[in-house]
């Protein structure tokens, strides 16, 4: 009981006192990221593009923005930032394909309102508790 209650006075004051609370900004690779068995099952068939990647030109766009998180409690920080950017990813793919676009483009990592845009690298922010992913892209329909 006493280990209960000793528990639950740790977790009020860690959530009471976020300057306590661990938030780094992580920034890791695409391509472990897109060639896991994770993002194999969790992707859609949308083509997605990421800053500064060559692709179709673009007859029309909509730029688009999406924040997940995620539970991290008991997982590596790159393991949590890679499901939360699944997520965001999917998010993205999922509204291109119910608008109608071809894909999504310009995918930019935009976590507490930092952009970072690379072809190669995305960024997570991983807490204790929680990690999180935030994404700006363009849903894109290509020219004909």
């Amino acid at each position: 009981m006493k280990l209960k209650f000793v528990f639950a006075l740790l977790i009020a004051f860690i959530v009471m006192n976020p300057a306590h609370a661990r938030e780094d900004i992580l920034t890791l690779p695409l391509d472990e990221l897109l060639a896991s068995e994770d993002a194999r099952k969790a992707l859609l068939d949308v083509p997605i593009f990421f800053a500064g990647q060559p692709h179709p030109a673009v007859k029309s766009s909509k730029e688009v923005t999406t924040s997940r998180k995620t539970n991290a409690f008991n997982k590596s920080d790159e393991e949590a930032c890679r499901w939360v950017m699944l997520s965001a990813l999917k998010v993205l793919q999922d509204a291109a394909q119910k608008g109608g676009y071809d894909a999504v483009a310009n995918i930019k990592s935009n976590y507490d309102h930092n952009e970072f845009a690379s072809s190669t690298e995305y960024q997570c922010g991983a807490g204790t508790f929680i990690a999180g992913a935030a994404l700006k892209a363009d849903l894109v329909r290509f020219e004909d």
